[in-house]
């Protein structure tokens, strides 16, 4: 007796690569001036979205990423905001509504994070605590609640957190880091289960050893850095464009089915013992 495959049929190829394009979606991806954060925007640029490029500090580097992400064909703009500020939540969303010319944000992608190493953490003080604290959990809280009720109210909308492997493997040297990370992956979580009936997804992001700006300089020691390779299943570093074909597919139609998963970007480096 032949059987059926309810609800099941076969779809075409040209329609799951539909399923990545994001055509007049609007992006705000913090941090993005360099780094992971400039990796993931310019991915969904040349997807299609419209992106705001968030920096604090350096706006050089955040325009040259505005223009490579225009070049794709879409409207981009530079904010600049101190996440670590009182109000620097409202000015970044602010901001990235006017750089995009647009009335809501449909992909909001918390990346922008402070690490300040401290070997011993039984000295350390309050101001760094907070700033970790505000930068890398409240601000992405209150970035959140000023982008989902727009997002609710389209019933469409991706928030994708971008933790660290120190979530499972925390360096010594991290505590507050390491514990600012976990945090945000449980918002994630907890944000996915209230925001699935609204046809919003949330997610994080937990990169390895990534050779950005800020991990290059500590494995300029070759004796150091072949130490943490060796650690890692792969044997290799990653690089930030590593990060963009999974940021892609939960910013994206094409993953409209995973919400409050945590994927490790990290060479299988939170398997090894």
């Amino acid at each position: 007796m032949p059987t059926s495959d309810v609800g099941c049929s076969a779809t075409p190829a040209a329609s799951t690569l539909a399923s990545f394009k994001l055509a007049g979606r609007r992006a705000l991806v913090t941090g993005s001036s360099r780094g992971i954060g400039s990796a993931i925007a310019l991915g969904l640029a040349e997807a299609g979205a419209n992106v705001a490029i968030h920096f604090t500090g350096n706006a050089g580097q955040a325009h040259d990423i505005a223009e490579r992400a225009a070049a794709f064909g879409v409207r981009t703009g530079t904010v600049q905001a101190d996440l670590g500020a009182d109000d620097g939540a409202r000015r970044a969303y602010d901001g990235a509504l006017a750089a995009l010319d647009a009335d809501g944000i449909d992909i909001l992608v918390l990346n922008a994070s402070v690490q300040i190493p401290r070997p011993d953490w039984l000295t350390l003080p309050r101001d760094e605590f907070e700033q970790q604290i505000n930068v890398n959990l409240r601000s992405s809280l209150e970035l959140c609640q000023l982008a989902a009720p727009g997002m609710i109210e389209r019933r469409w909308g991706r928030i994708l957190t971008i933790g660290s492997v120190q979530e499972s493997r925390p360096h010594p040297h991290m505590v507050v880091y390491a514990a600012t990370k976990c945090a945000q992956t449980s918002l994630a979580f907890n944000l996915a289960r209230q925001l699935a009936p609204h046809g919003i997804t949330c997610n994080n992001l937990a990169p390895g050893v990534i050779l950005t700006d800020r991990n290059i300089g500590r494995l300029a020691d070759e004796a150091y850095a072949e130490k943490v390779r060796s650690a890692i299943p792969v044997a290799d570093f990653g690089t930030p464009a590593d990060c963009t074909g999974a940021a892609l597919l939960l910013c994206s139609d094409a993953g409209r089915y995973i919400t409050g998963q945590n994927l490790y970007i990290d060479g299988g480096l939170g398997l090894a013992n």
